[in-house]
């Protein structure tokens, strides 16, 4: 039984920048990637970033030379540093467990945690 927190998120200005946190127990945190999603109103959810277990990171294009995603396997942990925020990142974000299936990244379960939001204006 996995447990997802996600923290971090806040409201802020065009501009500005937040670092989420995505703590994970119940599961072999270092066996996984992770995958940051977001899902705005009216909108599908979408993964905006993946770490893998290997450590590469892998950007949605909305998101891309913006944000950063790491994570530290010691600490069961992924992150995500968000700078130059735009109206349009507004969204609630999650994190969950992915898995590579043609050419696309989806989550391993439906094992989601709360999310938490971001809100980006002026």
């Amino acid at each position: 039984q996995v447990h997802i927190v996600e923290s971090g998120g806040g409201s802020v200005r065009p501009g500005g920048s937040l670092r989420l946190s995505c703590l994970a127990s119940g599961t072999t945190f270092n066996w996984y990637h992770w995958g940051w999603f977001r899902q705005a109103p009216g909108k599908q959810r979408e993964l905006v970033a993946t770490i893998t277990s290997a450590h590469a990171a892998i950007y949605a294009d909305s998101v891309k030379d913006r944000f950063t995603v790491s994570r530290d396997d010691a600490k069961n942990t992924a992150y995500l540093q968000m700078n130059s925020l735009k109206p349009e990142d507004t969204a609630l974000y999650y994190c969950n467990r992915v898995r590579l299936a043609s050419g696309n990244y989806y989550p391993v379960d439906d094992s989601w945690g709360q999310g938490t939001r971001v809100t980006v204006s002026s």
